[in-house]
């Protein structure tokens, strides 16, 4: 099982979607060879170096976390059932109200929109807050994600980073 990196008053939770298998079995955030988290993180200004996965708590130091909605690791996000997500609402909710962190930031649209009830949902800002925290929905840095360039991830990144 993969641990959060989380503490109270972060700046931003970065939400991942579910675990991916190779970083549940190495117990480190973003640690598939193909995913892009820690580039787009550090190329969007979130960091000043590009961390490396094994050094994922590091990312506390700078007011960011890590969690991911649902806890069950798999090889792909779409592996997942409605039931997992409508299981992990509540647990999740508390975690946001106990650690108050100032955004969350749902990296792919499924989570958000099983959480928030909502049918559609657009990239980037929403209006309304979720447990008190104002959400920004970013693209999943997946290496599965081929819709978005490493570029279109930077950029989207970048939007969320300058809003902070």
């Amino acid at each position: 099982m993969l641990t959060d990196i989380i503490s109270k008053d972060l700046k931003v939770i970065f939400c991942g979607i579910n675990p991916g298998l190779k970083s549940a079995s190495d117990g480190h955030h973003f640690s598939g060879r193909s995913n892009r988290f820690w580039k787009v993180l550090h190329q969007a200004g979130f960091t000043p170096y590009e961390i490396e996965p094994d050094n994922d708590a590091t990312i506390l130091d700078l007011g960011y976390g890590i969690t991911t909605a649902v806890d069950r690791a798999t090889t792909r996000a779409d592996e997942l059932s409605k039931d997992e997500f409508d299981n992990s609402i509540e647990a999740f909710k508390a975690k946001m109200a106990h650690f108050q962190p100032k955004y969350i930031a749902f990296l792919g649209k499924p989570a958000y929109m099983a959480f928030s009830g909502k049918k559609q949902v657009s990239w980037g800002y929403q209006a309304e807050d979720f447990c008190g925290a104002i959400v920004w929905i970013l693209p999943n840095p997946s290496g599965l994600n081929r819709g978005f360039s490493l570029n279109d991830l930077i950029h989207y990144y970048s939007e969320l980073h300058q809003a902070i």
